[in-house]
């Protein structure tokens, strides 16, 4: 299994469990899968939707800001990278 580093989570917003995540080295794709990892995060899932500026989207490029739902708390900082199968 791949990985390559794809962007930072900016922010989490813990009541909604969503991060806010700046891709720098897209693309981001619904149904790719996400490794979450940070200095105690790490966490891998699948991107079951993405929104930009409170409209879903099927596609995140370089420089993008997006929000994710996350299944488990993220800290701001953490590395996101893209699973490669």
């Amino acid at each position: 299994m791949e990985a390559k580093e794809i962007g930072k989570v900016e922010h989490y917003f813990g009541k909604i469990g969503v991060a806010a995540i700046r891709i720098t080295s897209g693309p981001l794709n619904v149904g790719d899968t996400i490794h979450v990892k940070g200095h105690t995060t790490n966490l891998t899932q699948k991107v079951d939707s993405m929104q930009a500026e409170n409209k879903s989207v099927q596609k995140a490029n370089n420089g993008d800001g997006i929000g994710i739902k996350v299944k488990a708390h993220v800290r701001d900082n953490d590395v996101i990278y893209k699973v490669i199968e």
